[in-house]
């Protein structure tokens, strides 16, 4: 099962926000943000930060794919 984060950049564009400032916000890198856009592993810590800095939960940020 695979993890998608196209809720995550909807966000973004939603908020007009680039990925860059959720980097700096969240406090991670823009290179994870290119695993995340890429589909890659991330770690939870790493969701956790990101949702915390736009207030929101893991349902709106990411959902399992088949």
């Amino acid at each position: 099962m695979a993890v998608t984060y196209k809720k995550l950049f909807k966000i973004l564009i939603d908020r007009d926000m680039k990925k860059q400032e959720l980097a700096d916000l969240a406090k991670i890198s823009s290179a994870t943000i290119s695993k995340m856009a890429n589909g890659e592993n991330v770690t939870m810590e790493v969701v956790e930060k990101v949702c915390r800095s736009l207030n929101c939960t893991v349902n709106e940020i990411l959902e399992f794919i088949d």
